[in-house]
């Protein structure tokens, strides 16, 4: 692999998630709407790809809950104060746009709120699956809501409190 932006491909039981990154950081983990494995782990793969590959492996094994791989992630400060908000809806549990608006002190924000959630590029380590509708019902997802309800059933089943 040259330097600049790599790839690595993960098969989870619901479709393969494609990891981007450079040499220090995880820059995006997103479902990729194909079957095959196009990125495979080499010798010279990146140690942080390897290293979230491994995780999200765990993850999907139920044995992880948190991630401590470093990423990035780029945008505006409002959108950046949605995903930290995000991060800090606990494994297994669900809250609401209203709830992130709330939480980052802007609670009218609640459509901004779901746009930027719509624009998480770090899928299930920014839990935005988490989120559902103030009612209780699911509500979109960029991988789309199957695979929103598998990933809420996954932590529920594993969910170690």
């Amino acid at each position: 692999m040259s330097s600049g932006i790599h790839k690595l491909d993960y098969k989870t039981p619901i479709g393969v998630l494609e990891i981007t990154g450079t040499e220090e950081a995880i820059c995006s983990i997103m479902f990729e709407e194909r079957e095959e494995i196009e990125n495979l782990m080499q010798d010279d793969t990146p140690k942080v790809l390897a290293l979230c590959w491994k995780q999200l492996d765990e993850y999907f094994k139920g044995e992880r809950s948190e991630f401590t791989f470093p990423y990035t992630f780029e945008g505006t400060v409002f959108q950046q104060s949605v995903w930290n908000a995000l991060k800090e809806i606990p494994y297994a549990e669900t809250g609401s746009y209203k709830d992130i608006a709330v939480s980052i002190g802007n609670e009218k924000a609640i459509r901004a709120v779901g746009s930027a959630n719509g624009r998480n590029r770090l899928t299930i380590v920014i839990p935005c699956h988490r989120i559902i509708g103030s009612n209780g019902t699911l509500t979109g997802y960029a991988g789309g809501l199957w695979r929103k309800e598998w990933l809420l059933n996954h932590e529920r089943t594993f969910n170690k409190k």
